[in-house]
């Protein structure tokens, strides 16, 4: 009983559980990941349910419900996601892992739910739909289409095709991102000579100087030295942007354009796993291909969104011919043209 007792006040008072205006990034941990999404999930499959039982084809009693369910799930999911892009921990990563099908499992049942479809359907051939707002509409005609693009129109056997390649698609799209991250950690240089990183301003030495600190250096200066060059975004624009060194510049630049496409960290196998996915769930839902699946839900198509890629090639082809003849002759002295001293 105690045990139990201890558990239930656990919960209570997880971060992710309580009401808040702004996230609370600085008391989450790793530890609270596990029960807070188990008990978020617990609680909106509740809601989820009752919705289902009580629901009716109109706006309060179908539309702001809904929005409560999926906002909170968001959010929160949204929390534990950013944490692991900023602060990245081993403990962290596992237990996103975990309660990731489970976070799946519970987005697909919201999506296939026919009780909710139909009420959707319901309302936009009520007699009241000519009264709505365009917006409301609009959000109406894309909570069917999303529906269908969840499968909640296909038979069982292909619903459960179609909801093992969204837990591959989700599984697959959390190793990518972590391969990025672990690459763009990867690369780290230490700079002892100062003329090595001319041009940097006083706030990118000091940033560098301080990683080099966190690196084990503890003497480092702005002013002295040494300086930890990294990919994170801070130092990678700073150093492409004001370096002189045109040395550092390309090594810089290249770490950065090839993140993850080589060794242990290589996403170029995930790439075309997911590729290969996304078609079988295009045909799934009886599309062409998945860019068609993506822009059913937005108001472009594909072939307007090629016509809008081409309209702006032509229209920007010469000028950028232009600036590319003017990067040629400014980059004379150097003797050489390369990619690392255009302008990012």
């Amino acid at each position: 009983m105690a045990s139990s007792a201890s558990v239930d006040d656990n919960i209570e008072s997880n971060p992710l559980l309580q009401d808040f205006d702004f996230p609370p990034f600085d008391v989450v941990e790793a530890k609270h990941v596990r029960p807070g999404i188990r008990a978020l999930l617990k609680k909106l499959e509740s809601d989820l349910d009752e919705l289902e039982k009580t629901l009716e084809p109109s706006w309060p009693k179908l539309v702001e419900p809904l929005e409560k369910i999926v906002d909170r799930l968001t959010v929160v999911w949204g929390i534990v996601n950013h944490l692991k892009a900023v602060k990245d921990t081993a403990e962290l990563r596992a237990a996103i892992e975990e309660v990731q099908p489970e976070k799946v499992k519970f987005q697909l049942r919201v999506g296939q739910s026919k009780p909710i479809y139909n009420a959707f359907k319901a309302i936009q051939e009520s007699l009241d739909w000519k009264s709505l707002s365009e917006a409301r509409k609009r959000i109406v005609e894309t909570q069917i289409k999303e529906a269908v693009l969840n499968g909640v129109s296909l038979e069982d056997d292909k619903r459960e095709q179609f909801n093992k390649i969204e837990q591959e698609l989700e599984r697959l799209s959390h190793k990518f991102s972590e391969n990025v991250l672990d690459a763009t950690k990867k690369f780290e240089k230490l700079i002892t000579d100062k003329k090595e990183i001319e041009g940097l301003p006083a706030t990118s030495l000091g940033l560098a100087a301080q990683t080099a600190v966190s690196k084990g250096h503890e003497n480092a200066t702005a002013e002295n030295g040494p300086w930890m060059i990294t990919l994170d975004a801070p130092c990678l624009f700073a150093v492409m942007q004001h370096a002189r060194n045109r040395a550092l510049r390309e090594e810089v630049y290249r770490a950065n354009i090839t993140r993850a496409s080589s060794g242990d960290l290589d996403n170029t196998p995930i790439i075309n796993q997911i590729l290969k996915l996304r078609m079988e769930k295009a045909r799934l839902l009886n599309y062409n291909s998945y860019a068609e699946v993506s822009m059913a839900t937005k108001m472009a198509t594909v072939d307007k969104a090629e016509e809008l890629l081409e309209n702006l090639r032509s229209a920007s082809w010469n000028a950028a011919v232009q600036g590319i003849m003017q990067e040629i002759v400014s980059c004379r002295l150097e003797n050489e043209l390369s990619p690392q001293n255009m302008h990012m």
